[in-house]
């Protein structure tokens, strides 16, 4: 129990200094195993990198292709016409609302998280200096928009946090819709208004809109493509996952395909997008898989057995020890995907097993686990949150006490409310 311990604290305290999980988590499992009795080599080449290879079969073509998509949709100005269209439709008199729901649109619409980013910065920063808002809630304004709700919560999301509970819960991408309408009505609504009440705090001290020393990703381009025909691909992948029930491969060939034919004008500059995508992808699919790694040298050590026997007895609702073990592990690596797949790997048995003989949906407990990756995975050390305040051009200083309300406070209190209504029976 100790050298688990000890492993998550050199994991937590390396990847907070910024160090790479993909080194960082081999060391870390090398504690674990050391004080749990484990040969050191054989733990790394056997233990570990069976379970990082495992789940880098399973999930790298949804990461490859979502990051193809994500990188087309960037790259044709498709992103940008649909973020440029909403924030049109809704205002400048409501900035935080224009941002906050372009970024939704984007992510739920399978867009990745970084590619969102870029997209909407140049218009938050046009509607904020517009409506004369201070520029330090940019930042949690599009983490609200991309990071919570429509990762984790709204059924059918075809981000990868939503999908990786289906292989463990036998479960689809919209499991648990009501749990998971309530918890995005919580997370979206409370951060609006919290965002709101800062806005209006800080013009009442005076604090407007400064412009940015590095202006340079302010530009839109008024070549976009038309805005109905952006928004295609977005609902082809939704549809076709949800309605149609294509497996999410299927669904974003799909989804990749139509965006190169509504744009076959611009058919040299595809292999560009494929490359680039396909490229940012392996970063992504090995910092994940490196986190798994760990969490299956956890799950070989003695004092693993221990471990679970601690989450499992934590009184009440079993959704309660997911829901902890999740958001714990998720805030350890910094990383959604990374702090789910720790977990899962080593509980998700466990949990899905209590799900068939308890009574709670496996539904649930898949819903829960989603939730719970996106809640203290947002902390500061968190790879999407660095790259949000370098994008904006702010400093942790700056604006992380509200990304950090907005995108680890109300996303756990959202947790917790849900577990309550599945406790009394309601859901």
């Amino acid at each position: 129990m100790l050298g688990i311990l000890l492993g998550l604290i050199v994991l937590m305290a390396l990847a907070y200094m910024g160090w790479s999980i993909i080194w960082v988590a081999p060391i870390a499992a090398g504690v674990v195993a050391l004080t749990g009795g484990l040969d050191l080599l054989e733990a790394y080449k056997n233990t570990y990198m069976e379970g990082f290879v495992g789940f880098a079969k399973d999930w790298f073509p949804v990461f490859m292709l979502g990051a193809i998509f994500g990188k087309l949709m960037e790259d044709t100005g498709m992103a940008r016409s649909v973020a440029v269209a909403l924030t049109k439709l809704i205002g400048t008199k409501r900035a935080i609302l224009g941002v906050l729901v372009s970024a939704a649109v984007l992510t739920y619409g399978g867009v990745s998280l970084f590619v969102v980013v870029f997209a909407v910065y140049p218009l938050a920063l046009s509607l904020f200096r517009e409506a004369n808002i201070s520029r330090r809630l940019i930042p949690a304004t599009v983490a609200l928009g991309a990071f919570t709700f429509t990762m984790t919560a709204l059924p059918g999301t075809p981000q990868i946090q939503n999908l990786i509970p289906m292989e463990y819960f036998q479960t689809n991408a919209v499991a648990a819709p009501a749990m998971g309408v309530i918890a995005a009505i919580i997370m979206a609504g409370g951060g609006y208004f919290y965002l709101r009440w800062r806005e209006k705090k800080l013009t009442g001290k005076g604090e407007h809109f400064t412009e940015p020393k590095d202006n340079k990703m302010t530009e839109t381009s008024e070549k976009d493509p038309n805005f109905l025909l952006s928004l295609l691909p977005l609902l082809t992948v939704l549809l076709t996952l949800n309605l149609l029930k294509w497996d999410i491969i299927t669904a974003l060939i799909s989804g990749i395909v139509l965006i190169m034919l509504l744009n076959i004008q611009q058919v040299k500059g595809f292999t560009k997008s494929l490359n680039s995508g396909a490229g940012g992808s392996v970063i992504a699919i090995i910092n994940t898989s490196a986190a798994v790694g760990f969490g299956t040298v956890v799950k070989a050590v003695p004092g693993f057995e221990r471990l679970t026997e601690i989450l499992m007895g934590i009184k009440g609702n079993p959704l309660i020890s997911e829901a902890v073990a999740v958001n714990v592990l998720a805030g350890a690596t910094g990383s959604a995907s990374g702090g789910m797949g720790i977990a899962l790997e080593a509980l998700g048995s466990k949990y899905y097993e209590i799900a068939l003989n308890s009574g709670i949906s496996p539904e649930a407990f898949h819903r829960v686990a989603s939730l719970s990756s996106g809640g203290l995975d947002a902390l500061p050390h968190n790879g999407a949150v660095l790259t949000l305040l370098t994008i904006t051009g702010l400093s942790h200083k700056d604006s992380y006490k509200d990304i950090f309300v907005v995108a680890v406070l109300i996303p756990v209190i959202s947790v917790v409310f849900v577990i309550l209504l599945s406790s009394l029976g309601i859901l």
